[in-house]
């Protein structure tokens, strides 16, 4: 079990869809949430990516030298940049990290941002292009260690004696993750990616997007590993988690919520259709559970006005940890998380859940390799006792 975390590169808030307790996307605030990561023991964090968001391969290049263990789980857009530079970049970035690098394939979107961004193929056309792009990045970094060239002719993308001379720490190139919910995106991941991603769905349908997403990879010979992309509200008492979900949205009105679903309901994203289906923009905003439950702590509340991931484990550290077990089960290896206020919530998530999570992860975290005592020392002579796992 891996569990990531997140780098808010579009802004940060308290209440979602409110400039109240808003947070500028300033550095300083990225490499606090990134220190923060790191110490605590996340494998990584996901740095997102589209106009709304500050550039990820220059923030990630950024955060190197600041963190010492953290891995950079960097999104790529197939269409925006040439897959051999691309692989040059990748390279590079996995060196001087140290092989800290994971790649985040993006294919899916606006239609509207990515016109803006000059991509105007159509959803089919997308994955397509993703598929080759894909295939030529693999090829050059694999290739690399090498130094043989290689050529590529496809439907849209072309390369005549790619090459890279500097080869990835990462053997060999850096993992590939991607996250798709349409028949084009299964297979795209099923015959090119590492790590398949979901978004936060019950576990009925996480279950089957990985059973189809694995027969199809055993077609091509291939197996993956799986992860789910959520955010989490933990709080010691399952009350002062429900409490917690309801003043997130409590600035949220419904002409905001309108506006945000007609936004959502224009991009052709099979996974933006699920995320919507689970709340069809229900909101009442004197019981936040009521329609939004959609399975046990399991809440769709913040894709009301937010993209993409749009559910949350919401209870309390026994509640959120035995839900992460469960969909574990299902063969998900990978936890990328996140919570709002990021450096709060990033503190708050591993302090009350961590201990709870299986041995094994629990050994890997840095500090408990640490000699010494844990918290404030009492009085000046007394150790705080250990609390019970």
């Amino acid at each position: 079990m891996k569990i990531l975390w997140f780098i808010p590169t579009h802004g940060d808030s308290r209440y979602l869809g409110t400039s109240k307790g808003a947070r500028a996307a300033t550095f300083d605030y990225f490499k606090q949430v990134a220190i923060a990561a790191d110490s605590l023991g996340y494998e990584g964090v996901l740095i997102p990516t589209g106009r709304s968001c500050e550039d990820s391969w220059v923030l990630a290049a950024s955060l190197i030298d600041a963190t010492r263990r953290l891995k950079f789980l960097v999104a790529l857009r197939p269409g925006l940049v040439q897959p051999s530079q691309s692989a040059r970049m990748a390279a590079t970035l996995d060196r001087l990290s140290g092989g800290r690098l994971l790649v985040n394939l993006v294919t899916g979107g606006d239609a509207e941002e990515l016109a803006g961004d000059g991509q105007f193929l159509g959803h089919t056309q997308r994955y397509e292009e993703s598929a080759e792009f894909i295939r030529i990045w693999r090829e050059v970094l694999q290739r690399s260690h090498g130094g043989e060239p290689y050529d590529f002719e496809g439907k849209h993308l072309r390369v005549q004696g790619a090459k890279l001379l500097y080869p990835p720490v990462s053997q060999p190139y850096p993992p590939i993750f991607f996250g798709g919910s349409s028949e084009p995106a299964h297979e795209l991941a099923a015959e090119h990616v590492d790590t398949y991603l979901t978004w936060g769905e019950p576990s009925e349908a996480v279950a089957a997007k990985i059973a189809d997403v694995r027969q199809r990879a055993a077609k091509h010979g291939r197996t993956l590993t799986f992860g789910i992309r959520l955010h989490v509200i933990v709080r010691e008492t399952e009350d002062e988690a429900w409490r917690a979900a309801a003043e997130l949205v409590c600035g949220l009105d419904e002409a905001t919520v309108a506006a945000a679903q007609a936004k959502f309901a224009q991009m052709d994203s099979v996974g933006q259709r699920r995320m919507a289906e689970l709340h069809r923009g229900r909101f009442n905003k004197a019981n936040v559970r009521e329609g939004l439950e959609i399975s046990p702590n399991l809440w769709a509340g913040v894709g009301l006005v937010r993209g993409g991931a749009g559910t949350a484990l919401v209870g309390n550290p026994q509640q959120v940890a035995e839900r992460i077990k469960e969909y574990a089960a299902l063969g998900l290896d990978h936890f990328v998380l996140s919570g709002y206020p990021h450096l709060e919530e990033a503190h708050r998530f591993a302090e009350l859940v961590f201990p709870l999570l299986p041995l094994d992860v629990q050994q890997k975290l840095p500090g408990r390799t640490v000699t010494g005592p844990f918290g404030e020392i009492v009085a000046n002579s007394y150790v705080p006792r250990a609390a019970a796992s």
